[in-house]
């Protein structure tokens, strides 16, 4: 029984160590895939789809100011504030669910990227846990503002379409440096679902979004609060 406790012990601190030297890389060196992205491609190669938009990082200089605060405005207002929980978010609701409702996402934009760079989709308590674990540690390595340049590089803005280059290009035949306050405010709109909602066809859903996400962006204080709190 003490060998078998030692050996978890042993298994636990390697575990803890790797997922630890994994997240101090990524703190300066791009991700070159994420699960996200992986999985995806795995379900193209078995189903012989058509090939996907090619993934490409681009640096936070690279990238208009008006993309982190539509993902912000969209995803998750207290981002600048918050150590990478929105507590009052998952109280509501878990409090939503108890009284008999569907479970809504509370997920800030460090979890998701927690779960879009090294897990798998899903809502079980061990995902849960090791998304919740992850995002302690990208909050205690990296920057805010480093995670918002890895999160808008690593999510999906369409089917197969993954990082704020490649959705750019396919979408606006622009790089993403030269994206305006209306197309990065539909490219957030679309990011609760991506393979549903369309930025090249949006629905009258996705542009009620889009005009939301605007009028939040504005409210926040436009791109004075990607350069006042988030930039440095």
């Amino acid at each position: 029984m003490a060998r078998l406790l030692r050996a978890c012990l042993l298994l636990l601190a390697a575990g803890v160590a790797a997922s630890l030297s994994l997240v101090l890389v990524l703190r300066w060196v791009p991700p070159p895939t994420s699960a996200f992205m992986l999985r995806d491609t795995l379900a193209v190669t078995d189903t012989g789809g058509s090939a996907r938009a090619p993934y490409r990082w681009t640096s936070w200089d690279g990238i208009a100011p008006y993309a982190a605060l539509a993902v912000i405005a969209s995803e998750d207002q207290k981002f600048p504030d918050h150590n990478g929980f929105d507590v009052e978010a998952i109280r509501m609701a878990l409090g939503v669910a108890l009284q008999g409702g569907r479970l809504r996402g509370a997920s800030t934009i460090s979890q998701q990227t927690a779960k879009n760079l090294f897990l798998w989709p899903g809502r079980s308590l061990f995902r849960k846990g090791l998304e919740a674990y992850l995002t302690v540690l990208i909050e205690l390595c990296w920057s805010k503002r480093r995670i918002v340049e890895v999160y808008l590089n690593v999510a999906e803005f369409g089917t197969g379409v993954f990082g704020i280059t490649a959705a750019s290009e396919r979408f606006f035949d622009k790089r993403p440096a030269e994206l305006d306050a209306d197309e990065a405010a539909l490219l957030a709109a679309v990011l609760p679902m991506p393979s549903r909602w369309r930025v090249d066809d949006p629905s009258a859903r996705v542009r009620e979004r889009q005009a939301w996400i605007l009028g939040q962006m504005t409210r926040l204080g436009g791109v004075g609060l990607i350069e006042e709190r988030i930039a440095d």
